[in-house]
């Protein structure tokens, strides 16, 4: 199962919204075929696995125990249902490590091998197959989208100048790292004075991978064409209060204004089936997704070696707890996630 968990993770930010998931197949002690869900709307990690069976090998797959990171699909979605290809190659043992939420499989899968009267084992590793699709699971059962907030701080607690100049405050491998958390999300949000100030283009230019969707606020229309953001190069959608319209790649999302803007976000973001979102700032919009509980998980990042003296506040996170911390160079990141997910 771990060597399921290792091949899944190679499809980071290539299959959503679809779940990552490794498959390996094993005769005695020996791995005859192993395989996972490359991209979106492809094979599924079943048929991978045991199409990469080798000739002289394949008279053995019916004895052969399959070990799965979820449990197979039992519909018909974009490709067949994997149960049906396990059990039309006799595989008589399945080794499942998590349940999938998804209403279409949600136990069908489960039920179905067991009906063919194969031997089912489920929760192997459940915790560690749960944990890397949190995203998936989190939209499936909680219908909303996975929320990480993301901010940059001095050493004296500011995110910015008062000027709110252009001001680098990470290193260059913390930016690239930065770039490759960008690449494993649906979508990137940034407030208005984030983009007015900033102009940021908010891609993955500096890792290999996919641009999330862009979004930003800006309730009023303030923010001019010429930003990065409206360059039509990504998609983009602009959460407002005046209009509601699609023109050259970006969506004029209208909100309300007497009800929580972050709360429309997310609903929105929910129906457009965008499973997670990365909040980069401003500072403003940050704190507004701390104040109403609306996070899963936050990335700090602090230039221990850096102070700015007089400037803007870093968000001020409540009801957390560290889960890990690490170094590189001069900065250090701290993840936290609420306390009431412990």
């Amino acid at each position: 199962m771990h060597r399921c968990l290792q091949l899944a993770r190679l499809a980071e930010g290539r299959v959503t919204p679809n779940p990552m998931v490794g498959a390996v197949l094993v005769y005695g002690d020996r791995i005859i075929g192993e395989g996972y869900h490359k991209e979106y709307g492809g094979a599924h990690a079943e048929v991978h696995c045991i199409r990469s069976v080798k000739v002289d090998d394949q008279h053995f797959i019916p004895a052969s125990t399959l070990y799965v990171s979820l449990e197979p699909c039992a519909h018909f979605g974009k490709t067949p249902p994997c149960v049906d290809l396990i059990v039309e190659h006799q595989i008589k043992k399945v080794v499942i490590g998590c349940r999938d939420p998804f209403a279409q499989v949600n136990g069908k899968g489960i039920k179905n091998l067991k009906a063919a009267n194969i031997d089912v084992t489920v929760g192997v590793l459940e915790k560690e197959c749960v944990e890397l699709n949190k995203r998936f699971f989190l939209f499936n059962t909680e219908h909303q989208p996975y929320i990480i907030l993301k901010w940059a701080k001095s050493a004296d607690n500011k995110i910015a100048p008062e000027s709110r100049e252009r001001f680098a405050i990470s290193g260059e491998k913390v930016n690239r790292m930065v770039h490759q958390w960008r690449s494993q999300e649906a979508a990137i949000l940034v407030g208005t004075n984030t983009a007015a100030f900033d102009d940021p283009e908010l891609t993955t230019r500096l890792w290999p991978g996919d641009n999330p969707v862009r979004l930003v606020v800006d309730l009023h229309l303030r923010l001019p064409s010429s930003l990065k953001l409206f360059n039509g190069q990504v998609k983009t959608i602009v959460f407002n209060q005046h209009r509601h319209e699609e023109k050259d790649n970006v969506l004029y999302y209208q909100v309300a204004e007497d009800s929580s803007v972050v709360h429309q976000i997310t609903n929105a973001l929910y129906q457009m089936k965008l499973q997670s979102v990365l909040v980069e700032g401003g500072a403003q919009l940050l704190q507004s997704f701390i104040d109403e509980g609306m996070w899963d998980e936050a990335r700090v990042i602090t230039n221990e070696q850096l102070t700015i003296g007089s400037g803007i506040q870093a968000p001020q996170l409540n009801n957390a707890f560290l889960v890990n911390r690490e170094t590189v160079g001069t900065d250090s990141i701290h993840i936290y996630k609420p306390k009431q997910s412990i």
